[in-house]
């Protein structure tokens, strides 16, 4: 069993409030130009990932790395909304070892449910870890190519997300989209252009991306995410 350690906590500048943010459901401190962005844990006293823990009147937040998540990164490059918020309950594909799957525990909180899936045996272990901690989580090792795989186990959800590194990463988005995503659901897919076609420019890989994405869902805003992640961006969808 692995053996998690009480964070190592610190406080906030007396000067800073340590407001929710006005846009999305996460709190923020700002630092002159610089915006840092955190959640609040979950399970106080726990950290899965060595992440900055900060601590303000009795209450835990966890600080959300754009270097070691997409989902961060399009948050520091201004996206205009992602689409997520308290009680949702939403499908991760691609959870990994369970890192961005844990922040979005955080944000959807004990109404929300997080469906976390992957195929890798090696990483769905740790991520069972996490998921065992975490009453809003529950791993699922199955193929985000093949639906039928993960369908048994989930019910519909108000959420998609997709980070996954394979050719197809657009059709495996929509195919999952289409069958578990309600009505007017938000999704972010997270665009891996180099598993895509190593030869191609990102930017013709994103346009090619787009457009698949427009024959099936609304694009809601888009974003590169250079210089946190190379060759990668993001789309935030809604669905039609």
């Amino acid at each position: 069993m692995k053996e998690y350690r009480k964070p190592e906590v610190s406080g906030f500048r007396k000067s800073n409030r340590f407001p929710k943010h006005n846009k999305f459901p996460l709190y923020f401190d700002k630092k002159g130009k610089r915006t840092d962005f955190y959640t609040l844990n979950l399970t106080p006293g726990e950290k899965f990932f060595d992440e900055q823990i900060k601590r303000e009147k009795g209450k835990e937040y966890r600080h959300f790395d754009p270097g070691r998540s997409k989902l961060a990164a399009a948050l520091l490059k201004n996206v205009s909304q992602i689409g997520l918020k308290e009680g949702d309950n939403v499908l991760y594909l691609g959870a990994s070892h369970g890192y961005t799957p844990s922040f979005i525990s955080d944000i959807v909180g004990k109404k929300g449910f997080v469906f976390a899936v992957d195929f890798a045996p090696r990483v769905v272990r740790d991520l069972v870890f996490v998921c065992e901690k975490r009453v809003n989580m529950a791993p699922i090792m199955a193929d985000a190519n093949h639906t039928f795989e993960i369908g048994p186990r989930i019910f519909n959800v108000d959420f998609v997300y997709q980070d996954v590194a394979q050719r197809n990463q657009a059709e495996i988005f929509l195919k999952n989209c289409k069958k578990f995503l309600k009505k007017e659901g938000f999704g972010i897919l997270a665009v891996k252009s180099r598993s895509i076609d190593m030869a191609a420019k990102p930017k013709t890989i994103y346009d090619q991306v787009r457009k698949k994405l427009e024959q099936e869902v609304t694009i809601v805003d888009y974003r590169v995410l250079d210089p946190f992640e190379k060759d990668h961006c993001v789309f935030v969808i809604k669905k039609r």
